[in-house]
C-alpha cells in the first residue's frame, strides 16, 4: 500500500505541482480510500488511472487533505482558560497604546478567530479605549479564507454559543447566522501558507511577536518532520511569554517537544525556555 501511496504522491507533485508526502500514510491512506468509493473505483491502481485521466480529481484529492472542520468555542477548557486567565493576564501586562498579539494559523471558516475575538471585545466590556487587540487570521486556501472574511453559518454552528453571545454578535436572517461588522475590526484575513519559505508569519503583520498563536487541529496530519518544521515556525514568533494554543490530540506532541503546559488539559502552552551558555 505504502508504494501505492508513494506513486500517487509522485504523480501529483508532477501533475499539481503538490507535495502531499508530508501528510501521515495513514491519514493519506484512509483519505484515498475515501475517494476510492466516492469515484467507485475498485482498487488503488484504478483510482490512479483515473487520476491520470482526470486533473480535476487531483484537485478533490487535494482539497480532501485539507482540514476545514472548525467550531465555535470548540474546547471549552481551552476557552475558559483564555478567558479567565491567559486574556485577562495579558491585558494586565500590556501597556497603553501597546496591542495584544494573535495569529490564527489555519482559521479554516474563521469560527476559531471570532470565538476569540468575542472573548476579547467582552473584556473591553465596551470601553475600545481600554486595549487594543488584533488577530491575524490565515489559511493557506482562498476560500476559506473568504468564508470566514464573510462570516456567514447555519443556525447549527452555534451550538456552542449562549443566546446572548448570539444576539450580540450575530445578525439573523432566516436559519442563518452573519457575524457583525463591529467584530471584525480588529481582524485581518490573509492567504498564508505555513510551509511558505520566504516567510515566518503573515506579511500583512509586518513582524511576529504575538502573544498568542493557535495551531491547533493541525499538527497530527503530518509527519514528525513536518510537524517539526511547524512548530520552528509558530514557535519563533511567538513574543517572550508567548502562548501557544493546540487541538486536545495534539498535547503529547507539544508535551513530547519539552512544551510546558499552562493548564493541565488545556491545550495551551508556553515555550521551552532556551538555556544561554
Amino acid at each position: 500500500m505504502i508504494k501505492e501511496i508513494k506513486d500517487i504522491s509522485d504523480f501529483l507533485i508532477h501533475s499539481q505541482g503538490i507535495d502531499i508526502s508530508i501528510y501521515e500514510d495513514a491519514f493519506l491512506d484512509k483519505t484515498l480510500q475515501k475517494r476510492i468509493t466516492v469515484t467507485q473505483c475498485d482498487s488503488m491502481d484504478a483510482y490512479y488511472a483515473l487520476l491520470e485521466q482526470s486533473s480535476k480529481e487531483g484537485k478533490l484529492l487535494i482539497d480532501s487533505l485539507q482540514n476545514n472542520y472548525s467550531e465555535f468555542f470548540r474546547n471549552s477548557l481551552t476557552f475558559a482558560v483564555l478567558e479567565h486567565t491567559v486574556l485577562p493576564s495579558l491585558v494586565l501586562k500590556k501597556k497603553q497604546r501597546k496591542e495584544i498579539r494573535i495569529w490564527s494559523t489555519a482559521c479554516a471558516g474563521g469560527q476559531e478567530v471570532y470565538s476569540i475575538a468575542m472573548l476579547l471585545d467582552e473584556l473591553r466590556n465596551g470601553n475600545k479605549d481600554k486595549f487594543k487587540y488584533r488577530i491575524f487570521a490565515t489559511d493557506k486556501s482562498d476560500d476559506q479564507i473568504n468564508k470566514a472574511r464573510i462570516g456567514r453559518y447555519p443556525s447549527a454552528a452555534l451550538n456552542n454559543i449562549n443566546f446572548k453571545r448570539a444576539d450580540k454578535w450575530f445578525t439573523q436572517q432566516s436559519d442563518i447566522y452573519i457575524i457583525k461588522p463591529e467584530l471584525k475590526e480588529s481582524i485581518d484575513f490573509s492567504v498564508f501558507d505555513l510551509f511558505d519559505q520566504k516567510y515566518s508569519s503573515p506579511s500583512v503583520s509586518i513582524f511576529g511577536d504575538f502573544d498568542i498563536v493557535v495551531c491547533a487541529n493541525l499538527l497530527f496530519y503530518f509527519k514528525p518532520e513536518i510537524r517539526d518544521q511547524i512548530l520552528d515556525k509558530v514557535s519563533r514568533s511567538l513574543s517572550e511569554g508567548g502562548y501557544l494554543i493546540t487541538g486536545e490530540a495534539e498535547r503529547e506532541i507539544l508535551m513530547n517537544k519539552n512544551y510546558r503546559e499552562f493548564i493541565p488539559q488545556s491545550g495551551i502552552f508556553q515555550r521551552p525556555l532556551i538555556t544561554k551558555r
